[in-house]
């Protein structure tokens, strides 16, 4: 049972920070490939917007991944985000996710003197966790802010979040993100787990934040429950774009919130000039396949190979992920 605490639907939170993710987890939907015009419109935008932080993309191993396969915000060049935003005279802060395993941390990430970007977000699996905190207090040490986003943990059982909660409260990481990567919790789960959450990192003096999906049409309302029970960094993407079903819809979070830092029509008039376009020509967004995984607490990969292949035998799909699982 979740601890009552108090905020309300209501309250002013004035440590609240917004996380524009739509190049990051957008990324995943074009493979990245987002034209200068767009990210600079958005960089300025959100400015406008008050929204605290924006994440340019991923810090993936180019050992890994070939540039020739994606767009250049797979790999968030120094050069190519000062490009946008120059040297960011702005109050807006800078942030990279950098996924444990396919980052090479050590020689990619400069030191922050270097650098104009402010945030790294290390997103890990419960059991990639001692690599996910050598990532972590490696880049603590160059200077960076840090968050650590803990994949999936609807599959993973409560003692093992809570022994990652007090694990990684320790360590020099500056928030702890509750994800829900499939989609599949509603906001009771996300109330007791954000007060869990919150419990354990704020006894080592960290921030939670939190990251949903749309699969189950909860990502909103989640958000809020999150924010509700303590969490202070939300992300969300404009338009809800994202792999799958989407995240939460950044416009519907800006137009909630009751900071008067936020303002909602920035937002709009850069919706109005580059998503009708986008959305006609990429796919994202809640449909029945995404709702299939959410309720079964499946990753959304078998949902969207579903799609691509033009299946409309929803039935048969749904027999075939609850074989799977």
């Amino acid at each position: 049972m979740a601890r009552k605490i108090d905020r309300t639907l209501l309250s002013y939170c004035p440590d609240l920070q917004v996380m524009d993710c739509t190049l990051r987890d957008g990324g995943l939907v074009n493979n990245f490939n987002f034209s200068d015009e767009f990210v600079k419109d958005l960089y300025h935008a959100n400015i406008k917007a008050g929204v605290d932080y924006m994440e340019f993309g991923y810090k993936a191993s180019k050992n890994l991944f070939s540039v020739d396969d994606f767009g250049k915000w797979k790999f968030c060049n120094e050069d190519d985000i000062r490009a946008i935003v120059g040297d960011n005279q702005s109050p807006l802060k800078i942030a990279v996710m950098a996924d444990t395993g396919r980052t090479d941390y050590k020689t990619d990430i400069l030191p922050k003197s270097e650098s104009v970007v402010d945030m790294y977000r290390v997103a890990t699996y419960i059991h990639q966790l001692p690599t996910a905190i050598d990532m972590i207090e490696d880049i603590h040490e160059k200077g960076y802010e840090t968050t650590v986003n803990i994949m999936a943990v609807s599959k993973v059982n409560d003692r093992d979040i809570m022994g990652a909660l007090e694990l990684l409260s320790k360590t020099n990481v500056d928030c702890i993100y509750l994800v829900d990567s499939f989609g599949s919790f509603y906001p009771e789960q996300i109330c007791d787990l954000a007060d869990r959450y919150s419990e354990v990192a704020g006894k080592y003096g960290k921030l939670v934040g939190y990251h949903g999906h749309n699969n189950q049409q909860l990502a909103f309302a989640n958000t809020i429950e999150a924010l509700r029970y303590g969490a202070s960094i939300l992300d969300a993407t404009v338009c809800g774009m994202g792999r799958g079903a989407g995240n939460c819809y950044l416009e519907s979070l800006l137009g909630f919130l009751k900071n008067p830092k936020y303002n909602l029509i920035p937002m709009m008039k850069f919706i109005e000039k580059h998503m009708s376009e986008m959305k006609v020509n990429y796919s994202w967004g809640f449909d029945l396949p995404y709702l299939m995984t959410g309720i079964l607490n499946s990753h959304p990969s078998a949902a969207i190979e579903f799609q691509k292949a033009k299946r409309t035998d929803y039935t048969n799909f749904y027999h075939e992920l609850h074989d799977m699982g």
